[in-house]
């Protein structure tokens, strides 16, 4: 042996012996670095949300009255056809089905000027009308761009008493001469209601807006300072079908979600990244897949919250842990565990993390002290090694995530039951029971990854 190896020997021995015969022992052992430093990094599934799209008749027709109101048409040019005429929306627009298109019902007054006579000897003369009556309109319906369009042709005029004139002492009835002048601008007519239709309806706005919404993180959890936030990626939607009293078309978000535990993650959301694509069908169910993430840091102080009010005791000794910090090495989970008492220092402990389905717990399986401090504490502190001791450490070295799954479940909740994010928006449905699927490590959190499906609905119906 050599003399150097001699007098560490002995160092180490007087310590050792000068420890043990004091009432409080020091433990000064090897502190496992973490692997790296690098960022978290962590690959969680998509999740796809089917979204089937209700807008009633009544919010489309609303929306229409909204757009298309009082004068709707002019034509001030008397030379080209001999007549001028304003058109002016009198009370509201009326839609509803018929026989696989929408009927426009729109109740106006006109205003008419006409020439007539003949232009030999100046013998002509204008007379001014004023006509009630009702227009009505089918419309074929298709949905393009989010944009609900439609194509139009007038296919009757019901006047609420016949059109006629005085001339010369004699009321001449008129209606020859209006209904041949109103067919002249059927297009326009109905284009001017094709026109407000499109442009009254376009949801791609208010989809986006509510994907906003639905994508900034909110706190599910006080306690464990636990967030949920959606990331959506893309949209799809199918093509609109009529039915009596609405229009149906197929959603479906294609989207990431997450379940992040400390403080609150940024909103990632940005409207010009969002694709919209069309597509021929959606599935009907939801499959979410969420990441329940845990940084060493939150989970550090959940556990250390489990120590508090507890000593361990073994014989006349005793200790009390104070703080406990956690980091990945490896694969395992180092618990480094500071205490006080019998024993002043820090002892490390290593353990795989898992998951109890029972109890809905994050715990750590294999655990064992490092070698590094196994072989300082079997001279300075024997009874820490106890299968006993170790497993009441144990016991402690867990965290539960039933409220993360609980409040997981609740997060999407709030989506499924008559869920409004702006006026005139509502979104229902139902999930099944989350399942457990695996544990992931990274270098910065331990990550629990849960699923559940179901299924969603959004109707629109009373915006602004």
């Amino acid at each position: 042996m050599t003399s150097s190896i001699k007098a560490t020997f002995s160092v180490l021995f007087l310590s050792l012996l000068f420890n043990g015969c004091s009432t409080t022992q020091k433990i000064e052992a090897l502190k496992p670095l973490p692997s790296d430093d690098a960022p978290m990094v962590y690959n969680t599934k998509t999740s796809f949300v089917s979204m089937p799209l209700e807008i009633s008749l009544k919010e489309i027709e609303n929306q229409l009255n909204k757009t298309l109101n009082g004068e709707i048409y002019n034509d001030s040019n008397l030379e080209d056809d001999k007549t001028e005429m304003k058109i002016i929306k009198t009370a509201p627009i009326r839609l509803v089905e018929k026989n696989g298109k929408i009927q426009t019902i729109l109740p106006l007054k006109i205003w008419s000027r006409f020439k007539y006579g003949t232009e030999f000897m100046g013998l002509n003369d204008t007379r001014e009308i004023n006509l009630n009556g009702t227009i009505t309109l089918l419309s074929d319906v298709k949905l393009s761009n989010w944009k609900l369009s439609t194509t139009s042709k007038i296919d009757d005029f019901e006047w609420s008493e016949s059109p006629t004139i005085l001339v010369a002492g004699k009321y001449v009835p008129i209606t020859y001469i209006i209904n041949p002048t109103l067919s002249i601008f059927k297009s326009k007519i109905a284009k001017k209601i094709d026109e407000a239709i499109e442009n009254s309806c376009d949801f791609k706005p208010y989809v986006l807006d509510v994907l906003e919404k639905m994508s900034t993180p909110f706190i599910t959890s006080e306690q464990y300072q636990a967030w949920f936030k959606l990331i959506p990626i893309e949209v799809y939607v199918t093509d609109a079908v009529l039915g009596k009293k609405e229009i149906k078309m197929d959603l479906g978000l294609k989207c990431n979600m997450q379940t992040m535990v400390g403080s609150k993650p940024k909103t990632a959301f940005d409207k010009k990244d969002i694709q919209f694509k069309a597509v021929a069908k959606v599935p009907e169910k939801l499959t979410a897949n969420i990441a329940a993430i845990s940084t060493y840091e939150s989970a550090s102080k959940i556990i250390t919250s489990n120590f508090q009010g507890k000593e361990f005791a073994s014989g006349s000794r005793k200790i009390v842990v104070q703080n406990v910090a956690m980091w990945q090495k490896e694969g395992k989970i180092i618990i480094a565990l500071d205490m006080t008492g019998s024993i002043n220092g820090t002892i490390y402990l290593s353990g795989i993390p898992n998951y109890n389905a029972v109890t809905k717990e994050i715990y750590f399986d294999q655990m064992d002290y490092v070698l590094n401090t196994k072989g300082l504490l079997t001279r300075t502190a024997n009874w820490l090694l106890q299968g006993v001791i170790l497993k009441k450490i144990q016991e402690n070295c867990r965290y539960s995530i039933r409220e993360n799954l609980e409040e997981g479940k609740k997060s999407l909740l709030p989506y499924l039951n008559n869920y409004s994010p702006m006026k005139g928006v509502f979104v229902n449905g139902t999930t099944s029971d989350f399942e457990f699927e695996k544990v992931e490590v990274t270098n910065k959190a331990i990550i629990a990854f849960i699923t559940t499906t179901g299924k969603m609905n959004v109707k629109i119906d009373g915006m602004d």
